[in-house]
């Protein structure tokens, strides 16, 4: 796949993010044929102990791969429509659906999904580490409103927490 992002300023951008985050082109021959390319992030998925993966179809789609759940999601974005159903009576039923805004242009697709990946796996993500451990922000907070009432309980001044061989100084 690399052969096709040189000489694009697009798809050049595409695959330096890429490479910056870690994620690899997975894609197999049939699926580059059809049209289709997967993405694979260095996360792995919350439910299971595979990576998380994307893919962008030619029919216009973005999805999740399904890791985490039982089919690939879109991640398109969506738009509101009323439809209306008549009934054999007369009587009109009105209700509201979604409909997904279809991503026509392969590198609009690409980069649509860099964002997305980046918004929802990288930065809601940040403290999960490339082996899959993952600390709960509310757990985080709770073992730190722990240690400063310990700390004011002692009359601490100077608290330092070493995380992984990371000395962190508690304010």
């Amino acid at each position: 796949m690399k052969t096709i992002y040189k000489g694009d300023s697009r798809y050049e951008k595409i695959y330096e993010q890429m490479q910056l985050l870690g994620i690899q082109d997975v894609s197999t021959k049939q699926q580059v044929k059809n049209g289709t390319i997967v993405w694979q992030l260095p996360i792995l998925s919350d439910k299971r102990n595979t990576y998380i993966e994307y893919a962008a179809f030619a029919s216009g789609y973005v999805r999740n791969q399904g890791v985490d759940c039982h089919s690939n999601w879109q991640i398109n974005k969506c738009k509101m429509d009323k439809r209306y159903y008549k009934y054999p009576n007369g009587e009109t039923y009105t209700f509201d659906t979604k409909e997904r805004i279809l991503i026509p242009i392969e590198i609009d697709r690409l980069e649509y999904m860099m964002k997305y990946v980046i918004k929802n796996e990288y930065i809601k993500r940040a403290n999960t580490v490339q082996q899959g451990n993952f600390v709960p922000k509310w757990k985080h907070e709770d073992l730190l409103g722990a240690m400063e009432a310990q700390c004011e309980d002692h009359n601490v001044k100077d608290v330092q927490v070493i995380i992984d061989g990371h000395r962190y100084k508690v304010i």
